[in-house]
């Protein structure tokens, strides 16, 4: 038999105001207090769980994305190397006699060759490095998702808290906004929903983002008449 807590709020209006009566009533708080927390805190415990997997998937396409990057750079220059070699190897050429020139011409489309194979490789890795960025995005939008049922769980509990010191019924249903609310993100994170309150999470997360103004530092130098600015 499934217990709901918001079943446990109901009172007999008809009742007298007895201190049994109000303990009774008190007691029903207490015990949808009660239910509500343990509840939110077994889907947290589950959501936790999940969260922690992505961070760590996470860190691996963070770290996969570095690597094919730095790749991608090494093949780069790897294909620099043997363009300039191409390019030198033709201006000597020019001044050779026309017996050594056979062998210039080879040398110059062995380096060409390894400058064609290491751009195509190049542009390879960095379809792979774009998709690790791309799987790194992915994840990110659910840790978000997690991250704000977190903080709308967290402030459910203070509340229920608060409603258990102070016996007011209304904290109840106040603090049963917060829960929806983290439930639906929790759920959307669990289930993969494609549910993003953009707005919420730039504000919370990317104010850091915005530059300082700059700022010049004007040094005087006593040996010097005029100061420099940097």
């Amino acid at each position: 038999m499934d217990i709901n807590p918001i079943d446990l709020l109901g009172e007999d209006d008809d009742e007298p105001e007895t201190p049994a009566n109000r303990e009774k009533r008190k007691s029903r708080l207490n015990s949808a207090v009660a239910i509500a927390v343990a509840l939110i805190a077994t889907f947290m415990g589950v959501c936790k769980v999940k969260d922690d997997n992505i961070v760590q998937a996470m860190q691996q396409a963070q770290a996969n994305k570095i690597d094919d990057w730095a790749l991608y750079q090494a093949r780069n220059i790897r294909e620099e190397i043997a363009k300039s070699s191409v390019a030198q190897l033709k201006l000597q050429s020019l001044s050779q006699p026309a017996a050594v020139r056979a062998d210039y011409e080879k040398q110059i489309a062995a380096y060409q060759s390894i400058a064609d194979k290491e751009d195509q490789k190049k542009q390879q890795q960095k379809v792979i490095a774009e998709q690790d960025q791309t799987t790194y995005d992915q994840l990110n939008y659910h840790d978000d998702q997690f991250d704000l049922a977190d903080a709308s769980l967290s402030l459910s509990v203070s509340l229920f808290a608060i409603t258990s010191l102070s016996q007011k019924k209304w904290l109840f249903y106040a603090a049963l906004v917060p829960t929806l609310f983290g439930l639906v993100m929790g759920l959307s994170g669990l289930l993969n929903w494609q549910l993003h309150p953009d707005a919420l999470t730039k504000l919370l997360s990317e104010n850091f983002l915005e530059k300082p103004a700059e700022k010049k530092i004007v040094l005087s130098i006593a040996a010097s008449p005029n100061p420099k600015v940097f």
